[in-house]
């Protein structure tokens, strides 16, 4: 299988975004990429690269990229629920666990939710503790806070990022 990377950068600093022959199968935080990953830009690549941007300038809030996430096929489940979550919205551990049907397994839907291969297209920072508060986050909860707001989700001020909290509870209910 052919892997291709490219790097962007972006309002939230650097990513790579990374590909195989099915889809785009990483998106890090950072300068990371596979050391025999092919460089040149693929038109799946240039296509994410795109659709970044424009959720990055306000323009876009679904994406339509082919996906290629590997894991477990209970991440699998999680990561397709958290696909699920609209633009603007946040929801708990608790909401992802009932909707994929194992409400006990919030814990676990955390565990899945922090080894999310694509970050951003799959919205792991749309999730937050059942009390509204920020929880880990991949890419620090610094980007976490810019990218709920960038989705114009309201939160508390806090003296630090730990204590941030969405506003809305409902919306994280």
């Amino acid at each position: 299988m052919i892997h291709t990377h490219v790097l962007m950068d972006t309002p939230v600093g650097p990513l790579t975004l990374q590909a195989d022959n099915e889809g785009i199968c990483r998106v890090d935080f950072g300068l990371r990429a596979e050391p025999t990953g092919v460089t040149a830009p693929t038109a799946l690549l240039q296509a994410c690269v795109d659709q970044l941007q424009a959720y990055f300038a306000g323009a876009l809030t679904t994406f339509d990229l082919p996906l290629n996430p590997v894991g477990t096929p209970f991440q699998g489940e999680v990561w397709t629920a958290l696909q699920q979550i609209p633009h603007g919205e946040v929801r708990s551990y608790g909401d992802i666990a009932r909707a994929i049907e194992r409400p006990q397994a919030f814990r676990a839907v955390g565990l899945a939710n922090n080894r999310n291969p694509i970050s951003i297209i799959i919205p792991c920072h749309r999730v937050v503790g059942s009390n509204g508060e920020l929880t880990g986050y991949g890419g620090g909860l610094d980007i976490k806070i810019r990218l709920l707001e960038l989705e114009n989700i309201t939160l508390a001020s806090a003296a630090s990022p730990e204590q941030y909290r969405v506003l809305d509870r409902q919306k994280a209910s």
